[in-house]
C-alpha cells in the first residue's frame, strides 16, 4: 500500500508541475487540474450492457474493444457484453452495417449502447479477397458474395448450388439429378478448348482444393461426371461464399485464376460467451415434372398406323408389343421409375465459446436423402469441423486453426436404365419385376427382348473421406508491418466398389459374379509466408502483400475387377475372386511454386489503385517453359466524394468508376504430358510407346479486361452496378493432330487459337420498405454472355474443322439443312448441298450454339416484425433439344406422336422401316428438333417465425426459429421435355423439387 501511495504522488505531481510551470503563464489555474484528476490505475470496473439497434433490437456479434489495449469482447445472441475496463477509457463498437460508435467510460457509464445504421453500407460489407479483405466500396476488382443466411435456406447437398441465380457472370448447372453429383460451373464462360481446362479454382479456408469430379463407375460417374469433392463440407459451416471474376480480384492467384476463383469461408466463433447451436429439417424431393407420353391406347394406335403406312405385315417378331402382349395393360413408367419421394433429413449442432484472447468453434452435421427410383438406395454425410483462433495479450500474434472433415456415402442402384426407359417402355409392357422381386426374364425373353431392368440388382458403393486443415499464423513485427504464413493440408479418399451378381442379367448367359472396385486418393499441402505491410503516406494509405507459396499434389488412381464369385455374399472381397485383373493404375504428382506481390494505394478516400503480380512454376511443363509472370493493375475512383457531386446533388449518395486489366495463366492439363510414355505390352518384357515427347508447350495465357460503373441512390436505398468485360485466352493448350505414319493421334502442344468471352453484368439492389415493423429488400442481376472463337490458324485442315467454326461459340453443333417433309416417301428429308448424295460433315453448312443468350435472378427478402420471407426466382434465356418423336417405332414416344396420324402434321409419318429410322436420325442433326428451353423458376423459397422471447425464457433458450424452406417449387417454361435445366436430350433432370421444415435453436 506504500508502493501504490508513492506512485499517485508520483503520478499527480507530474501534471502539477506542467501546470505550475507552463499553464500558469497563460492564466490557467494549476490547482483546477489538480483537483480534477483521477488516476486510472485505482478506479477499474466490470462493465455489463447491452448493445441495440435504433429499434431496441438486440445486435449480437458486436465488436467490443478498450481503445490502444488488446482487452475486448463481443456481445451475444442477446446483445449482452462484459468488459473490465477503467475510468477514462474509451470503448470503441463496431459491427458491419451500422456506424463505429465510442464513448468515454465514467463512473455512472451504465454499458447499454444504440447504434445508428450506417447510411453507407457498402463501406461495412466486408469481402474476403483471398490473400486480404476489403469493403464493398473500396474494391477495385469484382468480388461477389454470397451470406451464410443465404446458404442455410436452402435444401442442398453441395454448397456451390446455393450460388445459383444470385451471381452475375455465374453459371451452375447440375449434370443429373442425383445427390452427391457434381455440377458445372462456368464463370464468364468457355475459356480453353478443353473441358478440364475450364474449371475454376476452389479455396477453402485458404486452401487450394482439387475441384476435378471424383471418377467411379456409378450412375454418378457415367451420367454426373462422378462426386463433387465438396460435398463433405457442411452447409451450416460455412461463412461465406465469394466469387473472384476480374483480373484485378484473380491475378494474386496467377495460373490458378484463370477461370476464376470461388473462395469458401467457415465460420468462427462469435462471442466469448459459451453458445449452442442447433439446426434441424426434414422433409421429401420428388420429381418436380413429367414429359407427356402416350398411353396405351394411344400407342397401339400409333404402331398400327406404321405397319400401315409402310406396308408391312405385324409379326411375333416386329410387333410383340400388338400381338403377344396385353392390349389392355398401361403402366405408367415414369411414375414406375421416376415417381417415388426421396426423405430428406438433416441435423447440425455448433458449439462455441472461449474467452477474450482464446475462442473456439466445434460442430457437426449429419444429411441423409433418399431416392426417387424404386429402390431402397440413399446418400449419406456426416461432416465435422473444428475452428480455433487466438490472439496474444499484446495482439501481437494471432493464430487461427480451421479443421473440416467430411465422409460421404452414396448407396446407387447400378442399372443405368433407370434414366433412359422410363421414356421409351412400351406402356402395355409386362411387369418387370415378379411377386417374388426378382426379375422377370420370362415375359421378355419370350420375345426375344432384354428385360429392361438387367442390372437392377448391382449394387454401387461409393464413400468419400475428406480431411481438410488450414494454420495460419500472424506476427505484428512492428506497427504495421506483419509476418504471415499460411500452411494447408488436404487428403481425399475415395473408394467404390460395384457388384454385379448373376441374377441381374439373362439367364441364359450363365455370367459370373462380379464387382469392380475403383481407388481414388488425393493429397495435398501448402505453405505461403507472406509479409504485409501497412502505412499512411502522401496523405493516403498503402497496402503491401509480398509472399509466395509452395504446393504439392499427389494422386493415385485405379480400378480392379474381381471375377468369379462362389456366392454372391462373397462379392467385393476379392480374395475370394477366382480372377482379379487391373483395368487402369495412375500416379501422379504435381509441383507448384510462386512468387506473389500486392501494391494498394488509397488516397482521400475516394482514388484507389491497386497492382498485382506473380510468377508462376509448373511441373506441367518441361525444362525451360516451367515458369510464366502473370499481373494486373486495377483502379477505383469514387466520384461521388467529390465536392461537386457531394455537396450539390443530394440524391446522390455514391458513385464509383471501377476498372481492371491483367494477365492469368492456364496450366490445367495432365500430368507429365511433356514426356515419352509407354506401356507394358501383353508379352514378356515389351514396352509400347503412348504419348510423345515435347518439352516446348507452356502457359494457355488469358487477359482480361473489365469497365464498370456502381451507383447509389437515395441514401444507397437504390444500388446499381453495370459492368462490362472481354477475357481473351490465347497460346490454347490440345492435342494437335499428327499424320497416322507417326503412329500416334496426337500431340500435347500450344496452338495459337484465341477464344473470347465478353459480356454485360446488371446487378441492381434496392431497400424497397424500411421501417420499423416491416422490411422488404430486392436484389436483381441478370447477364448477357458472348463467347466465341476469334482465332484458329488452319482450322479448315485440323482435326477440329467440324468442331469449331471462326466466329461462333466454342459449344456448337453443326447441323444438316432441314429440308422439310418428303412429299413422296412422307419421311423428313434434309438438304444434299454438295449434290453427291450422301449425308456427311460437308453438308452441314448450319451451326447452332449450346449456349444461354441470357440468364439471372431475383431475390426478394421480407421482414414483417417476427417473420421472414425469402424467395429466388431464377431465369435463362436459352435453346434445347427435344426427342422421343421416332413414331410408330416400337417403344414409347411423347403426346405429338399423336399429330403424325394427320395429313398436316410437322411430322413424318408414323413408320417402322429402316428407310424412316434413318430419316430420324438425319433429322436429329438438324434444327427441327431445337426448341425455346428458357424457363423461370421459383428456385428457393424460405419462410421463418422467430419465436418471442418471452415464450422462451422458461426453456432457457436464447433464440428459436422456424422455418419451411423450398427448392425447385414452380417452374414455367414452353420446355415440353422433364426439365429445361438439363435441356440436350429432353429425359434428364438437374434437381428435384424439395420441401422441408424444421427449427434452429440456440442455447
Amino acid at each position: 500500500m506504500k508502493n501504490n501511495y508513492k506512485r499517485c504522488n508520483i503520478v499527480v505531481l507530474i501534471p502539477l508541475l506542467y501546470s505550475f510551470f507552463f499553464l500558469g503563464k497563460m492564466n490557467a489555474s494549476p490547482f483546477y487540474y489538480h483537483f480534477t484528476y483521477k488516476p486510472k490505475l485505482f478506479v477499474q470496473q466490470q462493465i455489463t450492457g447491452i448493445v441495440r439497434d435504433q429499434k431496441g433490437v438486440p445486435i449480437p456479434g458486436v465488436n467490443v474493444i478498450v481503445a490502444g489495449s488488446s482487452i475486448g469482447t463481443m456481445t451475444n445472441l442477446d446483445g449482452e457484453y462484459t468488459i473490465t475496463t477503467s475510468v477514462g477509457d474509451t470503448l470503441l463498437y463496431s459491427y458491419i452495417g451500422f456506424k463505429a460508435f465510442k464513448v468515454q467510460v465514467t463512473e455512472t457509464f451504465s454499458g447499454d449502447i444504440t447504434l445508428q445504421a450506417s447510411i453507407d453500407a457498402l463501406e461495412e460489407v466486408v469481402i474476403n479477397a483471398g490473400y486480404y479483405n476489403t469493403t464493398k466500396r473500396e474494391r477495385t476488382g469484382n468480388i461477389v458474395k454470397v451470406s451464410a443466411a443465404e446458404i442455410e435456406n436452402q435444401p442442398l447437398v453441395n454448397p456451390l448450388q446455393a450460388l445459383q441465380g444470385r451471381m452475375a457472370g455465374v453459371e451452375i448447372t447440375p449434370t443429373v439429378g442425383i445427390p452427391g453429383a457434381s455440377s458445372t460451373i462456368q464463370i464468364r464462360g468457355t475459356n480453353s478448348l478443353r473441358e478440364e481446362g475450364n474449371r475454376p479454382l476452389y479455396i477453402v479456408d485458404g486452401i487450394p482444393i482439387n475441384s476435378a469430379p471424383i471418377d467411379g463407375v456409378s450412375l454418378i460417374g457415367q451420367y454426373g461426371g462422378g462426386a463433387d469433392p465438396l460435398n463433405t463440407i457442411g452447409l451450416y459451416n460455412i461463412k461465406s461464399i465469394e466469387v473472384l471474376k476480374d483480373a484485378d480480384a484473380t491475378a494474386i492467384y496467377g495460373s490458378r485464376g484463370a477461370n476464376g476463383v470461388i473462395l469458401i469461408t467457415t465460420k468462427k466463433e462469435t462471442t466469448a460467451k459459451s453458445q449452442l447451436e442447433a439446426h434441424f429439417y426434414t422433409g421429401a424431393s420428388s420429381l418436380p415434372n413429367r414429359m407427356e407420353m402416350l398411353n396405351t391406347q394411344e400407342y397401339l394406335k400409333v404402331r398400327k398406323a406404321a405397319f400401315e403406312n409402310d406396308g408391312v405385315e405385324p409379326t411375333n417378331s416386329n410387333a410383340y408389343d400388338l400381338l403377344v402382349w396385353d392390349q389392355n395393360k398401361y403402366t405408367d413408367w415414369q411414375e414406375y421409375f421416376l415417381g417415388g419421394t426421396a426423405p430428406v433429413t438433416n441435423a447440425s449442432l455448433q458449439y462455441s465459446g472461449g474467452s477474450s484472447q482464446t475462442g473456439f468453434r466445434l460442430g457437426g452435421s449429419y444429411f441423409n436423402q433418399g431416392t426417387i427410383y424404386p429402390t431402397d438406395f440413399k446418400y449419406e454425410k456426416v461432416t465435422g469441423n473444428l475452428n480455433l483462433n487466438h490472439r496474444s495479450n499484446d495482439d501481437k500474434l494471432q493464430l487461427n486453426l480451421a479443421v473440416n472433415y467430411g465422409i460421404d456415402r452414396n448407396d446407387l442402384v447400378g442399372a443405368t436404365s433407370l434414366l433412359s426407359f422410363p421414356f421409351s417402355i412400351p406402356p402395355n409392357a409386362p411387369s418387370v419385376l415378379n411377386r417374388d422381386g426378382s426379375l422377370n426374364w420370362d415375359d421378355w425373353l419370350a420375345v426375344g427382348q432384354n428385360n429392361p431392368l438387367s442390372g437392377y440388382f448391382n449394387n454401387t458403393t461409393s464413400r468419400v473421406n475428406n480431411f481438410i486443415a488450414n494454420l495460419s499464423i500472424s506476427y505484428r513485427l512492428q506497427e504495421g508491418l506483419n509476418f504471415k504464413t499460411s500452411m494447408g493440408y488436404t487428403n481425399l479418399q475415395s473408394r467404390e466398389i460395384q457388384k454385379m451378381p448373376s441374377y441381374s442379367y439373362n439367364p441364359n448367359y450363365n455370367r459370373a459374379h462380379q464387382s469392380t472396385h475403383t481407388n481414388v486418393n488425393r493429397t495435398s499441402w501448402i505453405l505461403e509466408p507472406q509479409l504485409l505491410y501497412e502505412k499512411n503516406l502522401l496523405g493516403g494509405t498503402v497496402n503491401a502483400i509480398l509472399g509466395t507459396t509452395f504446393q504439392k499434389n499427389t494422386g493415385t488412381s485405379e480400378q480392379l475387377t474381381g471375377v468369379g464369385y462362389v456366392s454372391d455374399v462373397l462379392i467385393g472381397n476379392l480374395a475370394a475372386a477366382e480372377s482379379v485383373t487391373g483395368n487402369s493404375y495412375l500416379d501422379t504428382e504435381y509441383k507448384y511454386n510462386a512468387v506473389f506481390g500486392r501494391l494498394g494505394f488509397k488516397w482521400q478516400d475516394k482514388y484507389y489503385l491497386n497492382l498485382t503480380g506473380r510468377r508462376d512454376g509448373s511441373s506441367r511443363f518441361g525444362p525451360g517453359k516451367r515458369f510464366a509472370n502473370f499481373g494486373a493493375v486495377g483502379a477505383a475512383w469514387i466520384f461521388s466524394e467529390e465536392k461537386f457531386i457531394k455537396d450539390e446533388i443530394s440524391w446522390w449518395s455514391f458513385g464509383k468508376f471501377r476498372g481492371s486489366y491483367g494477365t492469368t495463366g492456364n496450366d490445367q492439363i495432365g500430368d507429365y504430358g511433356y514426356l515419352d510414355a509407354y506401356e507394358v505390352t501383353t508379352g514378356p518384357s515389351g514396352l509400347y510407346p503412348t504419348q510423345l515427347f515435347n518439352p516446348n508447350y507452356s502457359w494457355e495465357t488469358n487477359k482480361k479486361l473489365e469497365l464498370a460503373i456502381e451507383l447509389g441512390f437515395l441514401k444507397d436505398r437504390i444500388n446499381l452496378a453495370v459492368n462490362w468485360y472481354r477475357n481473351r485466352s490465347s497460346n490454347q493448350l490440345v492435342g494437335l493432330s499428327l499424320p497416322a505414319m507417326t503412329g500416334f493421334n496426337s500431340v500435347q502442344a500450344n496452338l495459337p487459337a484465341s477464344v473470347e468471352n465478353k459480356g454485360w453484368e446488371i446487378e441492381l439492389n434496392t431497400r424497397n420498405i424500411q421501417s420499423k415493423g416491416f422490411n422488404w429488400q430486392t436484389s436483381f442481376n441478370i447477364s448477357f454472355p458472348k463467347n466465341k472463337l476469334i482465332a484458329f490458324p488452319d482450322l479448315e485442315n485440323s482435326s477440329y474443322q467440324n468442331t469449331y467454326q471462326i466466329g461462333k461459340p466454342l459449344n456448337i453443333r453443326w447441323l444438316y439443312e432441314y429440308d422439310g417433309i418428303d412429299p413422296e416417301t412422307g419421311y423428313y428429308a434434309i438438304a444434299d448441298i454438295n449434290g453427291d448424295g450422301r449425308y456427311d460433315y460437308n453438308d452441314r453448312i448450319e451451326s447452332k450454339a449450346l449456349v444461354r443468350e441470357y440468364y439471372g435472378g431475383i431475390n426478394n427478402s421480407i421482414t414483417y416484425k417476427n417473420f421472414s420471407l425469402d424467395f429466388l426466382w431464377q431465369f435463362v434465356k436459352q435453346e434445347g433439344t427435344l426427342l422421343f418423336m421416332d413414331a410408330g417405332r416400337i417403344g414409347n414416344q411423347r403426346q405429338e406422336a399423336l399429330e403424325t396420324l394427320n395429313a398436316d402434321s410437322p411430322y413424318q409419318m408414323a413408320s417402322q422401316s429402316i428407310f424412316g429410322l434413318i430419316a430420324y436420325a438425319n433429322v436429329q442433326n438438324s434444327p427441327f428438333f431445337y426448341t425455346d428451353a428458357s424457363f423461370l423458376r421459383l428456385k428457393t423459397l424460405s419462410l421463418n417465425y422467430e419465436i418471442p422471447k418471452s415464450i422462451l425464457e422458461f426453456l432457457a433458450v436464447q433464440q428459436a426459429n422456424l422455418f419451411i424452406h423450398g427448392q425447385n417449387l414452380i417452374t414455367i417454361t414452353p420446355y415440353k421435355g422433364l426439365d429445361p435445366e438439363s435441356p440436350q436430350t429432353g429425359n434428364s433432370y438437374g434437381g428435384l423439387r424439395t420441401l422441408t421444415a424444421g427449427i434452429q435453436l440456440n442455447f
